[in-house]
């Protein structure tokens, strides 16, 4: 569920959208078929107001969308697009810019095969498939990281379960631990690490999100190649939404395929279920 949030000419008034990414489940969606996100669509405005908006909202991730050069949110091909958490700006958010792209193809109907987005990570372009909406993105590929120096912090996050490998990206801030392969799904399920616990062991300010990940196994039928939560209570967001869920009924899929160039297409869908007016 995306609440997409679309601007009048003045900025004092910004009628809100709702778009639902990550899912096709028809109808209208359930909290376990869709991930949460809020977009809006307006000129530009001062990063406090962004940020209040964010909070207002209180969902994972808060899209802005803006004209930049572009004349209309139709016949443009590049845009501004930032991302705020309740608590501060995020720098690269999935789900947000697969919403943000599906507001500007379903509702604005922007008549590009491909749309810019202007970005703290660059530029991410997204373009239409069939059903699906292709975004091209940064790879981020992460580092090995020393587990003694955060093994609090790891405790903290998974307890006794054994770990394979931690990485850490330092362009996004973001560490991954990668469990064991003799982990199973319902050991990564039954994780409920305490914000408290994960913010009191990194005050470093070096990460903002921990990524805990599994790898499928080829003996089920899922056809999943990994699983995986992400634990954020640095920046206002105890757990993604979708990833919370991710194993159970919740539907939080997307397609990954790393190209040749070194970057990644993430391939996923959405749809935009309502809209209505958020006076500021």
């Amino acid at each position: 569920m995306v609440h997409v949030f679309n601007s009048y000419v003045t900025v004092t008034w910004l009628p809100p959208l709702c778009a639902d990414p990550m899912t096709n489940v028809p109808g209208i969606p359930r909290q376990q078929d869709s991930n949460n996100c809020g977009v809006f669509v307006l000129m530009e405005l001062q990063d406090d107001i962004y940020q209040s908006i964010a909070a207002e909202m209180n969902l994972s991730d808060t899209a802005f969308i803006t004209k930049r050069k572009s004349m209309d949110f139709t016949s443009g091909a590049r845009f501004g697009l930032r991302w705020f958490t309740p608590k501060s700006e995020y720098p690269l958010c999935g789900h947000a810019t697969l919403a943000s792209a599906a507001v500007l193809f379903y509702l604005k109907k922007n008549v590009n095969p491909v749309v810019v987005f202007e970005t703290m990570s660059g530029e991410l372009n997204v373009r239409q498939h069939e059903e699906y909406l292709i975004m091209d993105f940064p790879l981020n590929k992460p580092k090995p990281q020393d587990q003694y120096e955060i093994k609090e912090l790891l405790k903290a996050a998974v307890g006794d379960l054994p770990i394979q490998d931690v990485c850490y990206s330092p362009t996004i801030k973001n560490l991954m631990i990668r469990l064991a392969d003799t982990c199973n799904r319902s050991e990564l399920m039954s994780l409920r690490p305490e914000a408290e616990t994960l913010v009191r062991n990194e005050t470093t300010g070096k990460i903002k999100s921990l990524i805990v990940t599994l790898k499928g196994t080829q003996t089920t039928q899922s056809g999943y190649d990994f699983y995986s939560r992400v634990f954020s209570p640095w920046v206002g967001v105890p757990e993604d939404p979708v990833t919370a869920y991710q194993c159970s009924s919740r539907g939080g899929e997307l397609k990954l395929e790393i190209r040749d160039d070194g970057r990644l297409d993430i391939i996923g869908q959405a749809r935009i279920i309502l809209q209505g007016t958020l006076k500021i």
